[in-house]
């Protein structure tokens, strides 16, 4: 039944990427919906791009392992992402009318700019979309009882979703988007009711149990590294998924400024709270079938499979199919979102010689055939790599933290904000955060650089975090002390300050 269930589902999906492949006539269509969706679509969507494996299965697993403190990046950090979004960036975004994040850099900085994060945000989608990929191999391999093997899951699950975002693109995605939300909400809603019925004295014997063993203390040790550390982790996906396309397609396909402000702030906040229901179940299972919790916890066991464990081992069918369903739903949400995302940065911004030389309908056939080499590429990713899903969605928004999030929200907001400004913070971010990772890995080896001691820079404070600093610094002294000349050709970045301060 639950393998039945499980490919009707996905037949389903397939049936809505051919209609919505009816509306798309053009690349802004395939890209951003054309500009029409109204705010539940735009809030479904928004939700939805987060919602995924990462939420259910890889936030969950560090939640029973580390506590609060061990996932501020997710979902404290993602959540205020969307919210940022929402109140300070999808306004004056969206009134700019592009296509893609990088159309705003070569606009505000040039051509070179454009490129180097384009790059630095197509290559951050590699883990993102692989974890999605590799909870898919999961799902599979669970529900058929090994039958299918993980890496044919994986094989399996990339098939169906690049079928149906590239047939549609962004309607594909929205219309998906919202009948996953209706099964994702519906289901964990109902799963929690369950699953807390089955504890003597219910939500509250959970959340006792949990403070006791100190897995609510969010807060780091009060001293200067562990407030770096806690900081670094919030703004790795707080501040560091700002500058991605995904985010930014959901802002461009509302039908008005104020449904995209206002779609990413609704978003972020029902994200964080029904974050909290994968968490609360998870760690049910400690109370429900604590055997099962301390083989996952123990030598060779993997965290991951506490929640799936918990469904198979203690409800009935029907139960399992609600939850495999509503797990499908938002892994699937989150990886044709991450598949278009990238292609349209690729095509749009890096291959922009070829893509600019096609007609209409030969742009749209461009960006699919590029959604499907990407494909290719993170397939392979997600086969090769040993990490966890949620180190994977984690490490992926480091280098955007340090190598786009100033270039944006400075040329946003800050008229003198310079084309050699922007160049230095990119250097300088990205700079300081590589030499930061390898006196982090030299100080954990216990090799390298011990004669002058600099691995203790990195065990005070995390690499991404002094990228970021480093780039915002390199962004004032790069615009202060190298403005944008007059009589030059610029491009238009003085138009785009005067337009984006003036509408935030």
């Amino acid at each position: 039944m639950l393998a039945i269930a499980l490919v009707a589902y996905l037949a389903l999906n397939i049936g809505v990427g051919l209609y919505a492949a009816r509306r798309v006539k053009n690349s802004s269509d395939y890209l951003v919906a054309g500009h029409r969706l109204p705010l539940f679509m735009v809030v479904t969507t928004t939700f939805a791009t987060w919602f995924g494996s990462e939420t259910i299965l890889g936030t969950s697993s560090t939640f029973i392992q580390e506590g609060l403190g061990g996932i501020v990046a997710d979902p404290f950090g993602a959540a205020l992402c969307l919210i940022l979004v929402g109140l300070f960036f999808a306004v004056p975004l969206y009134r700019l009318k592009l296509l893609t994040i990088g159309d705003f850099y070569r606009k505000r900085y040039g051509r070179d700019i454009e490129v180097i994060t384009s790059v630095v945000i197509a290559l951050s989608y590699l883990g993102w979309v692989a974890a999605q990929l590799s909870a898919m191999g999961l799902v599979f391999n669970i529900i058929t009882h090994d039958l299918i093997s993980v890496t044919g899951g994986v094989l399996i699950g990339v098939t169906i979703v690049v079928t149906y975002t590239i047939l549609g693109g962004m309607w594909s995605v929205a219309l998906t988007d919202f009948i996953h939300n209706i099964l994702l909400v519906a289901g964990l809603v109902y799963i929690t009711w369950l699953i807390t019925g089955m504890v003597d004295g219910g939500a509250t014997t959970v959340i006792t149990h949990a403070r006791e063993a100190g897995k609510l203390n969010m807060l780091p040790e009060h001293n200067l590294a562990g407030w770096l550390g806690f900081f670094g982790a919030l703004i790795t996906l707080g501040f560091g998924s700002i500058p991605q396309q995904d985010i930014y397609q959901r802002v461009l396909a509302a039908n008005t400024a104020n449904n995209a402000r206002n779609g990413a702030v609704i978003g972020g906040i029902c994200y964080f709270l029904f974050a909290m229901m994968p968490i609360y179940l998870a760690y049910t299972a400690f109370i429900v079938n604590p055997d099962m919790v301390n083989a996952a916890l123990g030598e060779g066991g993997d965290s991951q499979m506490v929640l799936p464990n918990l469904i198979m081992q203690n409800t009935p069918v029907f139960v399992q199919v609600i939850f495999f369903g509503a797990l499908l739903s938002a892994i699937m949400s989150t990886a044709s979102a991450t598949l278009l995302a990238p292609s349209g940065v690729i095509s749009e911004n890096l291959l922009s010689k070829v893509y600019y030389r096609l007609d209409s309908r030969q742009r749209v056939w461009f960006i699919r055939a590029t959604v499907m080499v990407f494909a290719i590429c993170v397939t392979t990713y997600a086969l090769a790599t040993d990490k966890s899903i949620f180190e994977m969605v984690e490490n992926a928004y480091k280098v955007v933290l340090v190598g786009a999030f100033a270039p944006l929200a400075f040329g946003l907001y800050w008229k003198r904000a310079s084309q050699n400004g922007a160049r230095v913070s990119i250097a300088f971010g990205v700079g300081v955060w590589l030499i930061f990772e390898a006196l982090d890995y030299s100080w954990s080896s216990g090799t390298g650089w011990s004669m002058i001691g600099l691995q203790h820079l990195a065990a005070v404070c995390p690499p991404q975090l002094a990228g970021f600093i480093a780039s915002v610094i390199g962004m004032l002294l790069g615009s202060l002390i190298w403005p944008n000349r007059k009589g030059m050709p610029q491009p238009d970045d003085e138009k785009i300050a005067d337009e984006t301060i003036l509408n935030a």
